[in-house]
C-alpha cells in the first residue's frame, strides 16, 4: 500500500477509533459508578442494621466517594484549560462534591457523582448516535470487490485496494464498492442510502453509479472512476463529519457567558447558605444549576437535524447553515442543470419528402456518434449500424463525414451556407437547430431543447407556498430561451435575467441582499460559485456538480430533484422551532429547580433530589430533540 493510501486509511479510521476511546472511558466511569453504588448500598444497610458502628458505615461511604470523585474532579480540572458548556457542569459538580466532603456528608459526596456520571453516560449515548450513523454510512463502501484482471479472471479484493481505471464485476444484490461507469449490463440501482430517493433507478451502459448503492436485479461490468475520499460516498461522510463537529451560533453565545454563569451560581449558593444556614440547600443549588438540559438543547437538535437531512439526501456543511436556511426570504435559481435537466433532448424532426424520419435519425446519429459535442451526444443515441468515416469538424459549425460512400453534413444552419447547400427556411425554435444533408441535398431539420425538469413547476410552487418571494431565474442563455423555460415552470418574466455572466450573477445576488432579502441561491456549475458564496445560503444541486460549486455551497443536494429544496427549508424551520422549545425548556427547568433548591423546597435530601430533577430535565430536552427524527418526506415519482 502506498504512503498516500496509508494516510487516507488513517484519516478515515481516526473517527471510529476516537469513538471507541470515548466509549471505553465512559464504560470505565460507569463501572466505577456501579462499584461505588454497591458500596453505598452496603453503607446504608450497615447504618440501619448496626447504628452503634457509624464509623464503619462512614468508611464504606467514604471509599465509594473516593472511587467516583477522581473522574469528576479530573473532568473539572481539564475544563479549566478548555472552557466549554459541559465544562461548566463539571465545575459545578466538583464544587458540590468538595462542599459535601468539607461538611462531612460522605453519603452525598458519593451519590452525587454517581448520579452525574450516569447522566453524562446517557447524554453521550444519545449524541453518539449520529457519529455511529456517519461511521455506518462510511462502512457502505468498505466491502470486497470483484476486480477483473487483464486475462479476464476475477480476484476478490478489499474495496480500499481498488484504483481508478480498474474493471470490476458487480453481481445482483451486491453493494457497489466504488463510483464508476457501466461498461456492460443493465440493472435497477437502489440509491436510497445515498440520495434519499426511494424509487430504484434503471441504469445501462454509460451510466454513472455511486459507491454504497445496491445493484438489485442485473449483473454489471464497470470501470472505477472515483475512490476513497474523492468518491461520492467519501464526500458525503466528510461533509457529515464537518457538520457534526460544528457548533450552532447560540452555542458560541452561551459559551461566552459561561464564566459569568458560574459566578452567579456561586453568589446564589452563598446567599442560600447565609440566609438559611442549610448546607443541604446550598449543595442542592450547585447541583440544580448544572445547565445540562440547556447545554444539550441545541446540539442534540442540530445533530438530529443533520441525521434527518442525510436521510433525505441533503448534506449540511455546518449547523449554522440550518439556522440561516430557516430565515431565507427569496430564491435565485440557475437555469441549466438546476431548473432544466442540462441534457439536450430531440423534440422534433422536420423532414424533406425525399427521406423518412427514421432514416434521417439513423444517418444523423451515425455521424454524431463520432463527436463529443453536447448536440452530437443528444443525437448519437439514434445511430444505425453503419459507421461514418472521414469525419471532420468545421469551425464549430458542424461535422462532415462519409457514410456508405456518400458525403454527409450535420450541423448549424450556417454550415450549409459554407458548403453551398441550399436549405428551406430555418424553423422558428428556441433551442439548438441541426440540419442534415446527404450527397449535397438537404434532408431534415432536427430541433433540440434543454427541457425543464418534470418536477420543476411543482417545486417552485412549493417554494412560493413557503413564503419565499421573489423567485428569480438566472441564465447565460438567450432571452427567448430563458423566457420559455420560466413560463414552463411558473416564474414571472419580470424575475428572469438572461445572458448573465458569473459577475452578473454575483451582482444580482448582492442587489437582492441590499434590497432587504435573504436569498437562497441554487446552482451546479463553476459559473454559479460566486453567487453561491454571496447568498445567505448556497445550495449545490447534485453531488455531480462541479467541485468549485460544491466547495462554495453551504448545503449539497445529493439528488437533482428540485423538490428537495422545499424539504430542506421545512426541515430547517422545524429544527429552529425545536431548538427554541428545547432552549426554553432547558432554561426554564434549570431556573425552576434552582429556585426550589434555594428555598429549601427539595427537603433534607435536597442535593440528591436536585440531581434526579437535573437528569429528568436532560431527558425532557433529549426527548424533544428526538421528535425531529420523525420528520420524513417521501417524494412521489415524476
Amino acid at each position: 500500500m502506498t504512503d498516500l493510501a496509508v494516510i487516507e486509511v488513517a484519516i478515515r479510521d481516526s473517527a471510529p477509533v476516537l469513538g471507541r476511546m470515548k466509549r471505553w472511558a465512559a464504560a470505565a466511569q460507569i463501572t466505577l459508578a456501579m462499584i461505588a453504588g454497591g458500596l453505598i448500598l452496603l453503607a446504608m444497610i450497615w447504618r440501619f442494621a448496626l447504628p452503634e458502628q457509624p464509623d464503619i458505615s462512614a468508611l464504606v461511604a467514604g471509599t465509594a466517594a473516593v472511587l467516583v470523585a477522581l473522574p469528576v474532579l479530573t473532568s473539572a480540572w481539564h475544563s479549566l484549560g478548555h472552557p466549554s458548556l459541559h465544562g461548566t457542569t463539571d465545575q459545578l459538580i466538583a464544587l458540590a462534591l468538595i462542599a459535601a466532603w468539607a461538611t462531612g456528608d460522605l453519603m452525598t459526596a458519593a451519590i452525587l457523582p454517581i448520579m452525574m456520571i450516569l447522566g453524562h453516560a446517557l447524554e453521550e449515548r444519545s449524541l453518539s448516535g449520529s457519529q455511529e450513523a456517519i461511521h455506518a454510512l462510511g462502512q457502505l463502501g468498505r466491502h470486497r470487490a470483484h476486480r477483473i484482471l487483464a486475462d479476464g479472471s476475477i480476484e476478490d479484493v478489499e474495496a480500499t485496494m481498488l484504483r481508478v481505471g480498474d474493471q470490476i464485476a458487480i453481481r445482483p444484490g451486491e453493494r457497489i464498492p466504488a463510483d464508476g461507469t457501466i461498461d456492460h449490463g443493465r440493472s435497477s440501482i437502489d440509491t436510497s442510502l445515498i440520495t434519499g430517493e426511494s424509487v430504484p433507478v434503471e441504469v445501462g451502459v454509460g451510466a454513472e453509479i455511486l459507491a454504497g448503492s445496491i445493484a438489485l436485479d442485473g449483473a454489471l461490468g464497470c470501470s472505477v472512476s472515483r475512490i476513497g475520499a474523492n468518491s461520492t460516498l467519501g464526500k458525503i461522510v466528510e461533509l457529515m463529519h464537518v457538520a457534526a463537529r460544528s457548533k450552532p451560533p447560540i452555542t458560541h453565545l452561551l459559551e461566552r457567558y459561561a464564566g459569568r454563569y458560574i459566578g452567579i451560581v456561586l453568589i446564589i449558593a452563598a446567599g442560600t447558605w447565609f440566609l438559611t444556614n442549610d448546607t443541604e440547600a446550598m449543595l442542592a443549588v450547585l447541583v440544580a444549576a448544572c445547565p445540562c438540559a440547556l447545554v444539550l438543547a441545541v446540539p442534540a437538535t442540530a445533530v438530529a437535524a443533520i441525521a434527518v437531512a442525510g436521510r433525505h439526501g441533503i448534506l449540511i456543511k455546518g449547523t449554522a447553515f440550518l439556522e440561516e436556511l430557516a430565515g431565507v426570504t427569496s430564491v435565485i435559481l440557475d437555469k441549466t442543470g438546476t431548473v432544466t435537466g442540462g441534457n439536450l433532448l430531440l423534440v422534433d424532426v422536420l423532414c424533406e419528402p425525399s427521406i423518412g424520419r427514421h432514416l434521417a435519425l439513423e444517418i444523423a446519429g451515425s455521424v454524431g456518434a463520432g463527436s463529443s459535442h453536447p448536440v452530437s451526444r443528444a443525437i448519437a443515441c439514434f445511430a444505425g449500424t453503419t459507421l461514418a468515416f472521414e469525419q471532420r469538424e468545421i469551425g464549430g459549425l458542424g461535422i462532415t463525414a462519409r457514410l456508405n460512400g456518400e458525403p454527409v453534413a450535420l450541423g448549424r444552419p450556417e454550415l450549409f451556407g459554407e458548403l453551398g447547400i441550399s436549405t428551406p427556411p430555418v424553423p422558428l425554435h428556441e433551442g439548438p437547430i441541426v440540419g442534415l444533408a446527404v450527397n449535397g441535398a438537404f434532408n431534415a431539420w432536427l430541433l433540440l431543447a434543454d427541457q425543464p425538469k418534470p418536477e420543476a413547476r411543482a417545486a417552485i410552487a412549493d417554494l412560493g407556498r413557503l413564503g419565499l418571494n421573489p423567485i428569480r431565474l438566472l441564465t447565460g442563455d438567450r432571452p427567448t430561451v430563458a423566457a420559455s423555460v420560466a413560463d414552463a415552470v411558473g416564474i414571472p418574466s419580470s424575475h428572469v435575467t438572461a445572458g448573465a455572466r458569473p459577475a452578473d450573477k454575483l451582482h444580482i445576488v448582492l442587489d437582492e441582499i441590499r434590497s432587504g432579502h435573504r436569498p437562497l441561491v441554487v446552482g451546479d456549475g463553476i459559473n454559479d460559485s460566486l453567487a453561491l458564496k454571496a447568498g445567505a445560503v448556497g445550495i449545490a444541486m447534485g453531488v455531480r456538480g462541479s467541485d468549485i460549486a460544491l466547495a462554495a455551497a453551504d448545503l449539497v443536494l445529493m439528488t437533482t430533484d428540485l423538490r428537495r429544496l422545499g424539504t430542506a427549508v421545512r426541515l430547517s424551520r422545524r429544527c429552529r422551532q425545536t431548538i427554541k422549545i428545547s432552549a426554553a425548556l432547558g432554561l426554564g427547568w434549570t431556573i425552576t429547580v434552582v429556585a426550589l433548591a434555594a428555598t429549601g423546597a427539595l427537603g433534607e435530601m435536597g442535593a440528591l433530589a436536585a440531581a434526579v430533577l437535573h437528569n429528568l430535565g436532560t431527558l425532557l430536552v433529549m426527548g424533544n430533540a428526538a421528535r425531529l427524527l420523525r420528520f420524513d418526506e417521501q417524494l412521489a415519482p415524476v
